[in-house]
């Protein structure tokens, strides 16, 4: 047996009344509970920022083609649906979905209410499975190939708002430049849906792409924009610098992080939240450590001193105390992980810890955990713990047997 672990081990089951029995306490809750906070610090961050970014480009998409002249305008020129171009985005491998929307701002006119809103117009290639999901009453339109739909949703603020529920009727009125008069629309609510996002639900009514065709003039290849849906969001920038390259001249690929800077701004914010986080909380604990260890070596100066008469050398006496702490370490961590974990267990089924939607966007504190970033939070952990394990152990060294011999 290693000789250094087996005094460790019968160290470990020495006197209980030793003035290091509360530290050796202390310090194993202290790195149980700052194992456990990182754990659910990033979960919560993961969780947050994912569910924000799927809310966000289940309703934009991941990328956007449209007019160089249409960047920041409604009623710009459409963009022209060829087969040529359809072709070469469906040929892309990291596209999954291709689907042509349009936007148009109106009005919508109550008996005593008056709010400016977006009409996104769809088809039935739109890939509705974010907007079902979140649908709280009624359905989706229904669109047919041989006419247009007067069926919309609107959101639930919009709803609230304005007073108006599935079945009833509203009227948009629609002003161009070229035009002098207003032009009016009946659509029938079929659904009302609640993303979270004020930035959607404030504005925006989704009916049917040719109602928009029409009130521009457009033909049916003519669309505001054409919205690309990828495998894998991690390439959104590449496929987005990719496209810009190959599609026509005036056509231009925005991303989602481009369309809605100031969302994903403060998502990245909360990384840094993050490091801070997890930097104090290795800080505490390495910190508690180091006075344990120092506490320990001061309790067993005596033995120190009988191990460097007897001829052991001080690199052995470290080990020891390596050990010593290693396994109050590990106790700690084991427990840290417990918590954590079950923390997110409980969190993620029962959603009870829950959150002010019109500040959040969520109603409740989203968590995401994957078995790497344990991995990795336990790794750093143990590693950084141990490594500064061998401050404390210089005091070895400057131990002279005869005046430790004599240490009580």
């Amino acid at each position: 047996m290693n000789f250094e672990y087996y005094i460790a081990n019968r160290l470990r089951g020495g006197k209980r009344n030793r003035l290091s029995q509360p530290v050796i306490r202390i310090s194993t809750i202290s790195i149980a509970l700052g194992l456990a906070l990182m754990i659910i610090s990033v979960a919560v961050v993961v969780g947050f920022k994912n569910s924000i970014s799927q809310k966000v480009m289940g309703f934009a998409s991941h990328i956007n083609l449209v007019l160089y002249d249409n960047n920041y305008s409604m009623q710009g020129d459409p963009v022209v649906v060829s087969n040529d171009l359809t072709d070469k985005l469906l040929k892309n491998k990291n596209i999954r979905h291709v689907q042509n929307v349009a936007e148009k701002a109106g009005v919508i006119k109550t008996k005593d209410q008056i709010q400016g809103v977006i009409l996104k117009g769809i088809g039935s290639d739109y890939d509705k499975g974010f907007l079902s999901e979140n649908i709280i009453d009624g359905s989706f339109p229904v669109f047919s190939d041989s006419t247009k739909s007067n069926e919309v949703l609107i959101s639930k603020k919009l709803s609230d708002k304005l007073a108006l529920n599935v079945g009833d009727y509203l009227r948009m009125w629609f002003i161009d430049e070229t035009e002098s008069a207003a032009r009016g629309r009946r659509f029938t609510i079929c659904g009302i849906y609640n993303t979270g996002m004020e930035e959607i639900d404030n504005i925006y009514v989704v009916g049917d792409l040719r109602q928009i065709q029409k009130l521009n003039n457009w033909n049916q290849n003519e669309v505001g924009s054409i919205e690309i849906l990828l495998n894998d969001i991690s390439d959104v920038k590449t496929t987005t610098y990719e496209l810009y390259n190959t599609i026509p001249y005036n056509i231009s690929a925005l991303s989602v992080y481009d369309e809605y800077p100031q969302i994903f701004n403060w998502l990245d914010l909360l990384d840094m939240n993050v490091v801070v986080i997890l930097t104090l909380l290795i800080l505490v604990a390495t910190i508690t450590m180091i006075s344990t260890l120092l506490i320990l070596i001061i309790e067993r100066t005596s033995m120190v001193g009988l191990l460097l008469a007897i001829g052991a050398n001080s690199i052995s006496i470290r080990k020891i105390f390596i050990y010593m702490a290693s396994r109050i370490i590990l106790v700690g961590m084991i427990w840290g992980n417990i918590i954590g974990i079950l923390f997110y267990y409980i969190q993620n089924r029962y959603k009870l810890i829950s959150l002010s939607a019109e500040s959040y966007y969520v109603d409740y504190v989203p968590v995401e955990l994957h078995i790497s970033d344990v991995l990795l939070i336990n790794f750093g952990t143990f590693l950084i713990s141990l490594l500064v394990l061998i401050i404390p152990t210089i005091y070895i060294a400057r131990i002279m047997p005869a005046k430790a011999l004599r240490y009580e």
